[in-house]
């Protein structure tokens, strides 16, 4: 690729037009007009969320339905090309079902953000000079919060904390948000903004930035499946329930223990996360930064589920930080959110952080499930079937004769070539 100027000027066929001179391959452009909508409407909207867009990237969205949370039934959609992680997800949830379902065990809201600054003075000064202007930088921000409180939510509190000892001079303003069904970071960064603007007329005082934090341990949600362990029996095949009971306890209990084994533990926890963060138009880069953090929020790295057997009680939990909105931004542009919302009965922001939580646990039960059962390539290598047959361009009735081979066999991808390769030699 050369170099280019005032590309981000051009219209989307100019851009277009640009790369036809730098790729070697027509086909490359006739694909990404294949997947412009024919709604020109839409397909504007769409391109109007980003910068550059020059076409669309699908992803596949499936349904996991059966989620019976706090006694009250839903159907969930999940964004994801992986079809075993869908499948988890909706497995788990019917065996909860008739277990009493997913409940929730706790739930918090509060965000936060902080200015930044840096003061060159005698800190007892700027302590008094805060207390003195701490009524004043709440009048500051009236105007700004004065919508936001009508539907009950606001800025709730502003500090003053010392980080000197981590940094020569460094003073946060940390302030704490309730931002009701919207994610707020817009509302939240006006409000610093301005309380910043307050702050950098104080003698000695220098700010550096004012930002929200997607770090937000205040707003979380504890979701939670439990039974009697005589009542896991089923769970697999020839796999006694308290067995299993004790089995899945330690792989838990590994992921708490051993940061390899929690990383990916965790990873397939955000499977379940990101999908359906993925579907409702909120940020899952935001609600993986945040989940990894608090992963780590005793200096180690640790799963984010646990399980507990006491008494002849099975119960296993997740406790993680989800700052979500189902008003505002994407939520309220993107079609697909819109329609994602209403399958699961146009939720306010605390019922999807329990929705979404619930999603997690599910996939994770169903992950943790194969690994000390059966292990986990056999149910999510044959997920992997078609993939593969569509890879190696297979026909029809050659799909059809491998998913009859394949049923009670391990999938691999050589396993599915060798297999239509010796197909092709019988016929």
């Amino acid at each position: 690729m050369k170099q280019v100027s005032g590309f981000s000027k051009l219209s989307k066929l100019e851009k277009i037009d640009w790369l036809k001179t730098q790729l070697p391959h027509a086909y490359t452009l006739n694909v990404l007009q294949d997947y412009w909508l024919a709604d020109r409407a839409t397909q504007k909207l769409i391109e109007e969320f980003s910068e550059n867009t020059i076409g669309n990237f699908i992803l596949p969205y499936g349904v996991a339905p059966n989620f019976l949370l706090d006694g009250e039934m839903f159907a969930v959609p999940f964004v994801i090309e992986e079809s075993s992680v869908v499948a988890a997800s909706a497995k788990s949830a019917k065996f909860w079902l008739s277990r009493g379902g997913f409940k929730t065990k706790k739930l918090t809201t509060l965000k936060n953000g902080q200015v930044h600054f840096f003061y060159h003075g005698d800190k007892s000064e700027l302590e008094e000079q805060f207390l003195n202007n701490k009524e004043s930088l709440f009048n500051s921000v009236a105007e700004l919060s004065n919508n936001m409180e009508k539907r009950g939510g606001g800025i709730k509190s502003i500090e003053l904390k010392d980080m000197t000892a981590e940094l020569p001079n460094y003073f946060q303003l940390y302030a704490t948000f309730e931002t009701c069904d919207a994610m707020g970071a817009n509302f939240i960064n006006s409000i610093l903004e301005e309380l910043g603007n307050q702050i950098s007329h104080w003698d000695h005082t220098e700010v550096n930035m004012c930002i929200l934090s997607n770090f937000t341990p205040e707003c979380k949600v504890e979701v939670e499946v439990s039974c009697p362990i005589d009542s896991l029996k089923g769970v697999a095949k020839n796999v006694e329930a308290k067995d299993f009971a004790y089995k899945f306890k330690q792989a838990v209990d590994i992921a708490q223990a051993d940061i390899r084994r929690a990383v990916t533990h965790n990873k397939g926890i955000f499977n379940g996360i990101d999908a359906v963060i993925l579907a409702t138009g909120n940020d899952f880069r935001a609600i993986e930064a945040c989940g990894h953090a608090y992963a780590a929020r005793d200096g180690s790295y640790r799963g984010l589920t646990t399980c507990d057997i006491s008494e002849g009680e099975f119960s296993f939990k997740i406790d993680i930080p989800l700052a979500l909105g189902t008003v505002g931004g994407l939520t309220t542009l993107h079609p697909m959110a819109k329609v994602s919302l209403e399958m699961l009965g146009n939720p306010n922001a605390q019922t999807l952080m329990k929705i979404v939580a619930a999603a997690g646990l599910a996939q994770n039960f169903g992950a943790l499930r194969s690994l000390v059962t059966t292990g986990i390539q056999q149910g999510h290598m044959k997920m992997h079937l078609l993939n593969i047959l569509n890879q190696l361009n297979a026909s029809k009735e050659e799909i059809k004769r491998a998913k009859e081979y394949f049923n009670e066999r391990t999938v691999s991808f050589s396993g599915v070539r060798d297999f239509l390769a010796k197909t092709d030699t019988l016929h």
